[in-house]
C-alpha cells in the first residue's frame, strides 16, 4: 500500500440471542482480517466499541473452517459466546461454507484450542447457531464473611439478598471463569447498580472476568432463569447477553442442583431486560452418572449493519 493510501474493509454487525433488530447483543465481524497488526485490531475494536468485536483469520488448523480472534474495546479476550454465534451466523449468510439442512457441523479455531459450532438450517436460511464450549471447572466457592460483604457492595444489595438464595456464590469456567452469584429475587436483580471498582478488584482477587447473577424468578413464562453480567475487569459494565458465562451458569446450574437434571438439562436463560435488550439464551447440558459432559450455548440472530470501516 503506497504512502497516504486509505485502506477499506468491509465489516457487519449482528443481534446475538434475538429474533427482534436492536434486541440481543450486539457484535461487530470482520471477515477479512488477515492484513490488520494487533495495534489495528484493537484500535477498530474500540473504534467499534461493542462489548466484543470479531475478527476473522484463515485457520491455522486443516479441520477448522475458520480462525476467530475476539476483542473488547480494551483488550483480546481468548474466548466468548455471542461473538462465536454471530459470527458464525454472518459467515454462513456470506455463503463462506456451504449450508446443509437440517445441520451444518463445523469446527471453529481461537486462541484456546478447536470447538464444534453447529448451524441450524431450515430452507437455506440459518435458524440458529449452537456452540460447545469447553469443559466446565469448578474453581472454588466464596464463603468469606469479607468476600460476601464485598460482593453485596460490588451489586449494590443487602447481603441478604445473596445468602437468602441458598446456593454458593462460584468461581466457574467454561472457557472464561465468571463469579456465579444466585440472588434471591427478581426485584433485587432489577435493582442492582454494579460498582466498577469493586468488581474489578473482586475478580482479579478470585481469577475471574465479571460476576453473573441470576434468579430463578423469571420475566418471560417459559424461562428457567434471569440473569444479568457486569464484566468491568475486560472493559464491559453490564452485557446484555454473555454467551460464555450462560455456559458456565447452566454447569453451575446442573451441578448444584438448582434445576431438574435429566441426560439433557435444557435452560432458557433470558438477559438483558434492564438494558432495554430482551435476550433469549438456550443452554444445554448434557450429564451422565452425576457428571457434566458437555456444555452448549446456542440462539438465533439478526444481521443488522453492513458498512465500511476506511482508515
Amino acid at each position: 500500500m503506497m504512502e497516504g493510501e486509505r485502506r477499506v474493509l468491509t465489516f457487519y454487525q449482528a443481534d446475538v440471542f434475538t429474533t427482534l433488530p436492536f434486541g440481543g447483543n450486539p457484535v461487530a465481524v470482520i471477515p477479512d482480517a488477515q492484513d490488520l497488526t494487533d495495534q489495528e485490531l484493537q484500535q477498530i475494536a474500540r473504534e467499534m466499541n461493542l462489548s466484543e468485536t470479531v475478527f476473522v483469520f484463515p485457520p491455522t488448523e486443516k479441520a477448522a473452517a475458520a480462525k476467530i480472534r475476539i476483542f473488547t474495546p480494551t483488550q483480546e479476550i481468548p474466548f466468548a459466546g455471542h461473538p462465536v454465534i454471530g459470527a458464525f451466523y454472518i459467515l454462513g449468510a456470506l455463503k463462506r461454507f456451504t449450508l446443509h439442512e437440517p445441520v451444518t457441523r463445523l469446527l471453529h479455531e481461537c486462541n484456546i484450542g478447536l470447538f464444534p459450532v453447529e448451524l441450524h438450517v431450515r430452507k437455506g436460511e440459518i435458524h440458529r447457531v449452537v456452540m460447545s464450549q469447553p469443559h466446565p471447572e469448578f474453581i472454588g466457592t466464596i464463603d468469606a464473611i469479607e468476600d460476601l460483604y464485598e460482593i453485596a457492595k460490588a451489586l449494590g444489595l443487602s447481603k441478604s439478598f445473596i445468602t437468602g438464595a441458598r446456593f454458593p456464590i462460584q468461581v466457574v469456567s467454561t472457557g472464561l471463569p465468571v463469579i456465579i452469584v444466585p440472588v434471591r429475587s427478581l426485584t433485587a436483580v432489577k435493582s442492582i447498580v454494579p460498582d466498577t471498582i469493586v468488581i474489578k478488584d473482586l475478580c482479579e482477587r478470585h481469577g475471574a472476568n465479571g460476576i453473573m447473577v441470576f434468579t430463578t424468578i423469571t420475566v418471560e413464562e417459559l424461562s428457567t432463569v434471569h440473569t444479568r453480567m457486569f464484566a468491568s475487569p475486560i472493559g464491559v459494565i453490564e452485557d446484555p447477553a454473555t454467551g460464555s458465562a450462560s455456559g458456565a451458569l447452566g454447569a453451575y446450574l446442573v451441578h448444584h442442583g438448582v434445576v431438574e437434571v435429566r441426560p439433557i438439562t435444557e435452560i432458557i436463560a433470558e438477559q438483558g431486560y434492564e438494558m432495554d435488550r430482551p435476550s433469549r439464551i438456550h443452554i444445554e447440558v448434557e450429564s451422565d452418572d452425576d457428571a457434566i459432559q458437555n456444555v452448549k450455548v446456542g440462539g438465533q440472530v439478526v444481521m443488522i449493519i453492513e458498512g465500511r470501516l476506511t482508515f
